[in-house]
């Protein structure tokens, strides 16, 4: 049974969950790496998959780009906009129609990433009008806000929204990120990514992002009898 009180708002990671621009950061950094000389694998962008900018930048290091952190920094940020302006970036299938039935419903919505604030802020604003009341990224890492799997970015955003984290759910894609919104004390979805995210409490897997719907999200509710996060629910593996 679904909860019309629930939830109050929705906070979204960004690469993987809203779109598809996993391959592309991985195309920016491996180009980074050749200007350098150097060569950027499968197991780099595993090692930093979902995690903030500044382990990019130590992993950058690690295979010989001898950098200083700001200039690390702009580079990484000017290859990246140079890979994401040349892709046609579009919602995730299953996605578009979710932020449709947000926007309509009004429940508001934010992006919390690791990633890019001016990235997130594009996709922002290729949603339905006024949906994305608050965009959390790089930005808001730098100014003190405690990266994921922190649970401070997922609690950061909820409080900006003006709502209690626990009538909230989370949509994620990584385990840092899956790891993030549990932490927070937040339901959780995890939608596939590139990285596998183990079973566990406080999370529900979906086979894909075209099951993302308005009344799954309302089923969540952990006030509700049915729901995998009622108190008196059993978790199974």
């Amino acid at each position: 049974m679904s909860s019309p009180g629930f939830p109050h708002a929705v906070l979204f990671d960004h690469d993987g969950t809203l779109v598809d621009t996993e391959p592309l950061w991985e195309e920016a950094k491996r180009a980074l790496a050749a200007e350098h000389g150097r060569d950027w694998t499968a197991q780099d962008t595993a090692a930093t998959l979902g995690r903030p900018i500044p382990v990019t930048i130590a992993r950058m290091r690690e295979i010989g780009v001898d950098l200083d952190d700001r200039t690390m920094f702009r580079a990484i940020y000017e290859h990246s906009v140079r890979v994401l302006e040349a892709a046609q970036l579009e919602f995730i299938e299953g996605v578009g129609a979710l932020l449709e039935e947000l926007s309509a419903t009004g429940i508001p919505a934010a992006i919390v990433t690791n990633a890019t604030s001016e990235v997130a802020r594009l996709t922002a604003a290729a949603a339905p009008r006024g949906l994305f009341r608050v965009v959390i990224g790089d930005e808001e890492v730098a100014a003190g806000v405690r990266p994921k799997p922190d649970p401070h970015a997922y609690l950061t955003a909820a409080r900006r929204l003006g709502v209690d984290p626990a009538r909230c759910v989370v949509v994620e894609d990584s385990p840092s990120g899956a790891a993030s919104g549990v932490a927070a004390g937040i339901p959780t979805v995890v939608v596939p990514g590139i990285k596998a995210v183990p079973a566990g409490p406080g999370l529900v897997h979906l086979p894909s992002h075209r099951e993302l719907s308005l009344e799954l999200l309302q089923s969540l509710d952990p006030h509700a009898p049915s729901s995998p996060f009622h108190p008196d629910a059993v978790w199974r593996a």
